[in-house]
Order: C-alpha cells, then sequence, then structure tokens
C-alpha cells in the first residue's frame, strides 16, 4: 500500500469506535406517562405509531429531575444534568412584585451549560428546532422556531418573527399554506400545526438533528385529568402527529434515529394549598392598598406540586427560622398536604433549586399554583384535574423514553433510567459530546 493510500485509512482507524454520526429527530410529548405507550390495550389506546418504538426500538421509565416541571425537564433533557446545574429550575422566573408580568425562562441564554444542539454543531451537524422549551436565541441552532408567549395578542407573532431565524417562519407558512400557531396555543389543533410545519422544515433543509415539542396532552390532563376519556383521545391524535414526523424524517435520512421523550408524569388532583395565604398572614408578605406586594421578607416560587421558598436575605437567621416555623406548623395539619420540607443540604441532594433556602413538596393531589392573595382560603378545591412539579420518585412522575432506528436493538426493555442520561445517549449516536453531561450515555449494544 503506497502512503497516499494509506492516509485515509489511518484516519479513518483513528476515529472513535463509539462516534456512529446518524441523523437524529427528537420529539417531545408533554405529559406523556410510560404506561400509556407500554399498556396502551389495557388502557384502551390506540397509538400505532409510538407502539412502533417498543416493537422496533428500546423504551425506558424516566426518572426525572426535581422539580417535574416542563421547562427545568426539558433542559435536562438537552444537557444531561440536573437543574441546580444548568440554570433553568422553574418554568417562570422568580418575580416576587410581577414586574415580569408572568414571564417564563424562554431564554437559552440561561442555560449554563453546553445543550444538544451545541454539540451537533460542534460535530459538524445542522440543526432544528420547532417550539423546544427554552430556545429563543439558542446557540448551535441552524433553524429556529423557538418557544416564546406573552398574551395571544397578534403581535405575539411579530415577535418570534424577530427572535426565529430570519425568514424561516414565512418561508415555512408558505409551505404549510397556513400561519404559524400562536405561542401561547396548548390544544391539539395547535400541536397538528408545529407537526406540519416541523414536517416541511425536515422537507425543505434535512437538519440532521431535530428537535419538535407537543403540548397539548399536558394540557388536557391538566384541564381533565391524566387517563380520562379527553386525555386518551388527544393522545391518540398526537400518535398520528407522531407518524407524520416520523415518515418525513424516514424520506429525508433513511438511517435516522428517532427519539421519543417526555418530560414528567401526572397525579391527578383535588386540593390547591394557597402557601401566599400563610405568607401573607404570618406577615412575611406585605399586600399594598391594590393587593400588590409592597415587600416581602419569605416568597413561595411555586412549581405545581412543590414550591421553592426564597428569602429576601438569605443570610438572615431570624427570618429562616421564622420561616421554618412556618412551614412546619403547615406540615403539622394533614389537611395542608405537605410531604415534606426540605432544608439547602435536601435540596442540593436533589439537584433542585440552589437559591432557595426551603423547598416545599407536597402529597399526591395536592397543588400549589391555584390560589393567591388574602382573600383565598388556605386550602380548597383545585380547579385544575392533573398536575405535577413534585419531586421525582413516584410511579405516576415518570417519563417515558422511546428509541428507534439504526442500531437500536428491537424490542429493548432498558429499564428505570435517570433523565440525565437521555442527554448523552443521543449525542453519543450523533458522534457528538456532552462532557458537562451528569449521566452517563446508555448501552445500546446488542
Amino acid at each position: 500500500m503506497g502512503k497516499a493510500a494509506l492516509i485515509p485509512f489511518l484516519l479513518a482507524a483513528a476515529l472513535p469506535a463509539a462516534a456512529r454520526a446518524e441523523p437524529v429527530l427528537l420529539i417531545s410529548i408533554d405529559g406523556l406517562r410510560p404506561g400509556d405507550v407500554l399498556d396502551a390495550g389495557k388502557r384502551g389506546l390506540s397509538l400505532p405509531n409510538l407502539r412502533r418504538f417498543v416493537m422496533e426500538g428500546a423504551h425506558a421509565r424516566v426518572t426525572g429531575v426535581a422539580p417535574t416541571l416542563t421547562y427545568p425537564s426539558h433542559t435536562t433533557l438537552m444537557t444531561g444534568v440536573s437543574p441546580a446545574r444548568h440554570g433553568i429550575v422553574a418554568n417562570t422566573s422568580f418575580d416576587p412584585t410581577g414586574i415580569n408580568q408572568g414571564g417564563w425562562y424562554w431564554y437559552a441564554q440561561d442555560i449554563q451549560v453546553p445543550t444538544l444542539w451545541e454539540a451537533a454543531t460542534g460535530a459538524g451537524l445542522s440543526t432544528g428546532n420547532v417550539h423546544w422549551p427554552v430556545s429563543v436565541a439558542a446557540k448551535g441552532v441552524t433553524w429556529n422556531l423557538p418557544q416564546i408567549w406573552r398574551t395571544g395578542h397578534a403581535d405575539d407573532a411579530k415577535l418570534l418573527d424577530a427572535l426565529a431565524t430570519s425568514g424561516l417562519k414565512g418561508e415555512l407558512e408558505q409551505a404549510v399554506g397556513a400561519p404559524y400557531a400562536m405561542g401561547i396555543d396548548e390544544s391539539l389543533a395547535g400541536d397538528q400545526n408545529r407537526g406540519r410545519f416541523a414536517t416541511a422544515l425536515i422537507a425543505a433543509h434535512r437538519p440532521d438533528f431535530l428537535t419538535v415539542y407537543l403540548t397539548a396532552l399536558d394540557h388536557e390532563q391538566h384541564e381533565k385529568g391524566p387517563d380520562t376519556p379527553q386525555a386518551r383521545a388527544v393522545l391518540e391524535k398526537i400518535d398520528a402527529i407522531v407518524g407524520d414526523l416520523i415518515a418525513a424524517e424516514r424520506k429525508a435520512h433513511p438511517d435516522a434515529v428517532i427519539a421519543l421523550v417526555s418530560d414528567h408524569g401526572f397525579e391527578a388532583t383535588h386540593s390547591g394549598l394557597n402557601l401566599f395565604r400563610a405568607f401573607i398572614d404570618d406577615g412575611l408578605i406585605t399586600l399594598d392598598k391594590d393587593g400588590k406586594v409592597a415587600s416581602w421578607q419569605a416568597m413561595p416560587w411555586i412549581a405545581g406540586g412543590s414550591a421553592a421558598i426564597m428569602l429576601a436575605r438569605p443570610d438572615d437567621a431570624g427570618i429562616a427560622t421564622r420561616t421554618k416555623a412556618l412551614l412546619d406548623r403547615l406540615a403539622a395539619n394533614p389537611a395542608n398536604g405537605i410531604a415534606a420540607v426540605l432544608d439547602r443540604q435536601a435540596i442540593a441532594q436533589a439537584g433542585a433549586n440552589p437559591q432557595a433556602t426551603f423547598l416545599v413538596n407536597l402529597q399526591p393531589g395536592f397543588v400549589t399554583d391555584i390560589f393567591r392573595g388574602a382573600s383565598a382560603p388556605l386550602v380548597a378545591r383545585s380547579p385544575v384535574k392533573g398536575m405535577h412539579g413534585y419531586l421525582p420518585g413516584p410511579a405516576n412522575l415518570q417519563a417515558t423514553f422511546l428509541l428507534m432506528g439504526k442500531g437500536v436493538p428491537k424490542g429493548r426493555d432498558l429499564g428505570v433510567i435517570d433523565m440525565r442520561a437521555v442527554a448523552p445517549t443521543l449525542a453519543r449516536i450523533m458522534g457528538a459530546s456532552l462532557p458537562d453531561a451528569q449521566g452517563r450515555a446508555i448501552d445500546l449494544r446488542p
């Protein structure tokens, strides 16, 4: 063999054996419980496209992060680290006096570690995104339709035009023949719209790594409860969207690996705990004549089934003691539904919000973010029928991981995995690297 012929051989031999460099389509169905797919027949669900993953690929039940909320979980799915590390510790930013008007963690600059988008780009791959949480101005996204919403006003569409990849929204609207769904639209129609835009993006640009987020199941389970006829009907319709996405990806990339994830499961709910009322009554929050927060010493940062407790002066031992005494009094009454009050050490062990002095976790069936203000009762019947945001662990809160495509063993049950393992697994499949990941890539060898 001559020197010229030997050089390519040596270069190929130097490549890591684990590098596969397959394209990846990553679909998220918010609130999808593993049993809805694994036990679809027993639950009366017709999910032919989701069941394909079980028969043709690998599946796992996933232990989530603290709290089991959409934005922290989706950021863990993209980074392989816990919320304490990546910085997205809730859905909404901490805003005790309401100046952010209910703003969420939309902006990817708040993520403190590299993402799969960046890893894929670093491996020489093109990337795309449709509606993934915490994706505004995300680094490494070639074609980006980020998730952001404010009020549902028509100006929201103009805002998205400004934040999306230049010209992309208009290009895809022309291809689809319809306007892109407003960000605040969490309905089935909204998911169907974004599914069409995702298939159009695949056809037009063939990204090597694409993220797509579907939200209608989560919305329905909050409204009607998990495992209700309404939730099952929505999931069956979402299954059809997944089928369209699979077909489009297979056409663009026959060797692609398709991953389907969820961020959390769901608990059925019955009661709401108004933590704000308790803090107001104790004088830790002071309201003005209009009922708005005038000042505060301690404040709940609510998260569905849990709440981080923030102190205006974290080093004030007196306020910390007073706040802990209030929480202990609340927890002592079973009617309030408090399962545990965590201190800083326990919060750190859970990988939860490092800014919090305490964390309140509720019993299944109780929620924190329904009632507010001094006039609302401390405990009342919850108007929402399903919730998450509790600490992970219970089976009802487990998330879903499904995988099929080139190199994925058929019919493999991966058991229960840590959510932080998903991102490094997908990075390995793409021939990319996430060195900051706390989770280990799953071994998919036969």
